[in-house]
């Protein structure tokens, strides 16, 4: 049902890659690239490799890529496999779409759902890629890069003592996030933010009897927030994520006035959820209150190269909001696609960097822009109220009675190997039936700066 395991190669051998950024798109970048015999050294500005939050969920195209490179074993002993996906009305808790990750679904998609601890995956990445042969660094931050016709110059400093060298390389990667140094070299822009914060906290899940039973993933969705919990570890941790609209940022957004730094804060956490059920209300407690993440994203980017020889990919290319759950498996997805496309090159004896780098921007870029913008839509559509609420539910149940399945293929069902994307960029484009649909807060900004008064604004 899954993947064969990709066997080491050495298509790539005497080509040298620096990866910037030691997240799970760096360290995945590493090993893909190293697992078919290239020269990889990863540098990475923090003291140590570390992610930031609890979990994260993978789905069935993300679990294969990790089967291929060998790792099944290892994520499944870190992780949960999960039963079912329960989307929950936040205010009545009833169900509305129940989708189970049985039998039939392997079957469909030839892979597994799985969550896991974003840094349980990071360190299993990591050392997997020191297996394969590549290089890892910390504490050392990718500067900038020069491009020669003959390879690139990257430029360092080392965060200990402030020392700086130059290093040469074929390629540069940057996976260095959504701050990205070298995204700046392709568009001047900045995040997004959404409106929208998250809280999340874990706690041992044996010792919780109301929880103490989950199997599943669970998504309580309501106007304006809402809530998701599922098992880590295999069932040892219980992980909850808390989200929802901060009054204070859109009251700055359609007032036109200078957004609060800690816009999210605890007191607007405190009566986020009033609205909700008792249950839902009855679960904030576990919530970790010194730490909140306030969800942003950046615009979808067309062209992911920077030279002949560097590219930007993860949260560097296409930062996404959460809704979709796929932010860590694009950037494997990054990983795969240019260790794939660089090596099947090499084998034929035409590898031309060039071509190799606009083939992997001229697949990636338009599937991910679909993510982002579907993710953009997918949040909304969670967060509505009144009668747009009662529809949502209905049309959830009814996906329900039929097959979910349609609605998710184009996300869960891909390969890079089918190059489907660069063959038909207009795949990256939202259903037809969606094209009209506007992302609420462009459309803020729109009325805002088209002179309209506050209260004429339409959240």
């Amino acid at each position: 049902m899954s993947q064969n395991v990709l066997n080491a190669s050495d298509e790539l051998t005497g080509q040298k890659f620096i990866i910037a950024g030691g997240g799970i798109g760096g360290a995945a970048g590493a090993l893909a690239l190293s697992l078919r015999g290239a020269d990889v050294t990863l540098y990475e500005r923090a003291p140590e490799f570390k992610e930031v939050g609890a979990g994260l969920q993978i789905g069935p195209h993300g679990v294969k890529m990790l089967e291929k490179w060998g790792l099944r074993d290892r994520v499944f002993e870190a992780g949960y496999l999960p039963e079912r996906m329960q989307f929950r009305d936040a205010i009545t808790t009833e169900p509305i779409l129940t989708m189970d990750f049985g039998a039939d679904f392997q079957q469909h998609y030839g892979g597994r759902y799985l969550v896991i601890h974003r840094s349980d995956l990071l360190a299993i990445l990591v050392e997997a890629a020191q297996e394969a042969g590549a290089t890892l660094h910390n504490g050392v931050q990718v500067l900038g890069a020069d491009t020669r016709p003959d390879g690139v110059t990257v430029h360092l400093e080392h965060r200990a003592d402030g020392r700086t060298e130059d290093v040469e390389a074929d390629i540069l990667v940057a996976f260095d996030g959504i701050h990205s140094v070298f995204r700046k070299e392709i568009v001047q822009d900045e995040p997004v933010p959404s409106a929208y914060v998250a809280y999340r906290g874990t706690s041992s899940l044996p010792d919780d009897p109301d929880m103490k039973d989950l199997k599943d993933v669970v998504g309580y969705i309501g106007p304006r927030c809402h809530f998701i919990q599922y098992p880590l570890r295999h069932g040892e941790l219980l992980n909850q994520v808390a989200v929802f609209q901060s009054p204070r940022y859109l009251q700055a957004l359609t007032e036109g006035t200078d957004v609060p730094e800690d816009w999210g804060n605890n007191e607007e956490f405190k009566n986020a959820f009033d609205h909700t059920n008792e249950f839902v209300q009855g679960r904030l407690g576990s919530m970790w209150l010194d730490t909140w993440w306030q969800m942003s994203d950046r615009e979808p980017l067309d062209n992911w190269v920077v030279s002949d020889r560097i590219i930007v990919m993860g949260d560097a290319a296409h930062p996404p909001l959460q809704y979709l759950a796929s932010g860590a498996v694009m950037a494997m997805e990054d990983a795969e696609c240019l260790a794939l496309y660089a090596s099947q090159a090499a084998a034929t004896g035409s590898l031309d960097w060039a071509s190799v780098l606009a083939d992997v921007s001229g697949e990636r870029a338009p599937r991910c822009a679909r993510i982002q913008t579907t993710g953009r839509f997918w949040g909304e559509l969670w967060h509505v109220d009144g009668v747009s609420r009662l529809i949502r539910n209905e049309t959830f149940r009814q996906a329900g009675r039929t097959s979910w399945y349609p609605y998710v293929d184009w996300l869960w069902d891909y390969d890079a190997e089918r190059r489907e994307y660069l063959q038909d960029p207009s795949k990256g484009e939202l259903p037809e039936a969606l094209q009209e649909w506007e992302y609420n807060i462009h459309r803020l900004v729109a009325q805002r700066e088209g002179d309209a008064a506050p209260e004429e604004l339409t959240i």
